[in-house]
């Protein structure tokens, strides 16, 4: 999990996320996913070479990590000026967003259909090679 330091005054609030100091790499790539039911499970996938930081800028969200090893954690992102760090090579599932969530996604690369990894058997084969 990372912390944003949130700056504000009686105006509101601004955080502040700058590449290779508040993540660790560059950002090239920005998205959101917004308008998703509770039932619906986004990402269902790893990747090869891109990095991500994923923050609730609203609403909530959890987030649920898996390393293919057996090691499994859920986050939920409910602050906006929280995230988490996913490294490549892990799968990652986006799920129970609330009606009002907008998921803010930091990707480090740009995007590339060639690099996902879709099938979990196969990233679990992958990674226990």
């Amino acid at each position: 999990m990372l912390e944003f330091l949130p700056h504000g005054d009686e105006r509101g609030h601004l955080v502040v996320v700058e590449g290779m100091k508040d993540i660790p790499f560059e950002i090239k790539r920005i998205f959101y996913i917004y308008g998703s039911d509770k039932d619906v499970v986004r990402g269902q996938h790893a990747n090869r070479k891109t990095q991500f930081v994923l923050i609730n800028v609203a609403g909530t969200s959890k987030v649920r990590v898996d390393d293919g090893k057996g090691n499994e954690t859920i986050y939920s992102l409910n602050r906006p000026h929280t995230g988490i760090y996913l490294p490549t090579m892990v799968w990652k599932d986006m799920y129970d967003f609330s009606k009002d969530s907008v998921l803010l996604c930091l990707a480090s690369e740009p995007y590339d259909a060639e690099e996902y990894i879709r099938d979990y058997k196969e990233f679990v084969e992958i990674v226990n090679k």
